[in-house]
């Protein structure tokens, strides 16, 4: 644990320090895009956090192969380079984008070319679900579904980016939650070591978003830009690949292990999905609704789950806190259902269960709380990061 912890540490103080760099650099040079129609902040902003994250994370892995506690993910290091390859590919394009905003045909076609290099090159695959000693497919019908998990998981994420501190928040708790099960999950399943691929991506990006918060939180002196909530979506894409598509079904056998027959099977594909449910969620709505109204469904507009927020009568400090709280509230309440499985006594998972029905309410209330004290006034409307 140790040894996950510097990896935070390192990789934030990194992240921080470059962040600034480019912040200074960026107002220096000017080189931030003007203010676009659907844009509402009235100043120019840098665009180009991303860089910094990346370069944290860069270095997170730089240093780790000279660690001998993670040399287990370095002895074939096809994965770790198809992944940095496939992360470099995605900053690039969108630092182009965020400077000169690119066609989304270009953006589209470059995602599922990384998605691509890191499924073929890399043979991070879903290779099986882990329910109940189920399923081990073709390898075709693995590529595709790995390079399309990938892709929406990058768009979920990216679409989510429209309010100051919004996306390094949920995906900092995101990733939080997740090291915390993907650590349980390879002490669960037996292994030697719980130094792994996955648990070691889901470190790197909490440390990331530590060090970009400060100077993305309201009001943002940085964005991320696509170029950094790409980069997320794709390195938390790929840590769930890691970890749970790649999983021995036989080996979460619910008898085995005695856990409840339903949640022992259903849990370790479901909590990865759980921490990016709200990104998930507001990925789906914005393409049914762009795509009924004949529109791409990369086509920008006011419509997203933190817009509706703050059409409701929210701060977007106010919006963005809430949003904390259900992604906290949500996967934190599934993770406990997880760990409750694993007892004995397969009622010890009802602690999950408890926890996600109060804090569901709790969220519920003070999501709805401003509906009542509008009372019909129409909200000032605050600066956002970007309008997807």
């Amino acid at each position: 644990m140790k040894q996950y912890l510097f990896t935070v540490l390192f990789t934030a103080a990194i992240t921080l320090a470059l962040s600034w760099g480019v912040w200074r650099l960026s107002l220096k040079y000017k080189l931030y895009p003007g203010i676009r129609e659907r844009d509402v902040h009235k100043t120019p902003t840098p665009r180009l956090g991303g860089i910094a994250m990346f370069l944290g994370v860069v270095a997170a892995f730089a240093v780790s192969s000279q660690n001998p506690y993670f040399a287990i993910f370095w002895v074939d290091p096809a994965p770790v380079y198809a992944i940095l390859a496939a992360t470099l590919l995605i900053v690039i394009v969108g630092v182009a984008d965020d400077l000169w905003d690119l066609d989304w045909m270009i953006k589209l076609g470059a995602q599922f070319l990384a998605a691509g290099i890191i499924a073929w090159f890399g043979q991070l695959q879903i290779f099986a679900l882990p329910i109940g000693g189920l399923s081990i497919w073709s390898s075709w019908v693995s590529f595709t579904l790995t390079v399309f998990s990938i892709v929406v998981v990058m768009n979920a994420v990216n679409f989510i980016d429209g309010l100051d501190g919004l996306v390094a928040g949920v995906c900092l708790i995101a990733n939080g939650v997740f090291f915390a099960y993907s650590y349980i999950l390879v002490r669960d399943t037996g292994s030697s070591t719980y130094f792994n691929l996955a648990s070691f991506i889901a470190a790197v990006l909490i440390g990331a978003c530590i060090g970009f918060l400060p100077l993305n939180w309201s009001p943002a002196k940085l964005f991320m830009g696509d170029s950094g909530a790409l980069m997320l979506g794709l390195l938390m894409a790929c840590s769930a690949i890691a970890i749970t598509g790649q999983l021995n079904p036989a080996v979460l056998n619910p008898d085995e292990f005695g856990r409840s027959q339903l949640l022992g099977a259903f849990i370790p594909i479901l909590l990865p999905i759980v921490v990016v449910l709200l990104p998930l969620l507001d990925f789906g709505l914005a393409v049914v609704r762009r795509m009924g109204a004949g529109k791409s469904p990369f086509s920008p507009d006011r419509k997203h789950l933190h817009h509706r927020m703050l059409d409701m009568g929210h701060t977007d400090r106010d919006a963005v806190l809430i949003f904390y709280a259900w992604t906290a509230v949500v996967s934190l309440a599934v993770l406990l259902m997880y760990v409750g499985t694993q007892e004995e006594w397969p009622g010890d998972y009802l602690l999950g269960v408890a926890f996600g029905g109060v804090g569901i309410i709790a969220c519920l209330v003070l999501t709805f709380l401003p509906l009542r004290r509008r009372g019909g006034s129409t909200p000032t409307t605050p600066v956002l990061e970007d309008a997807r």
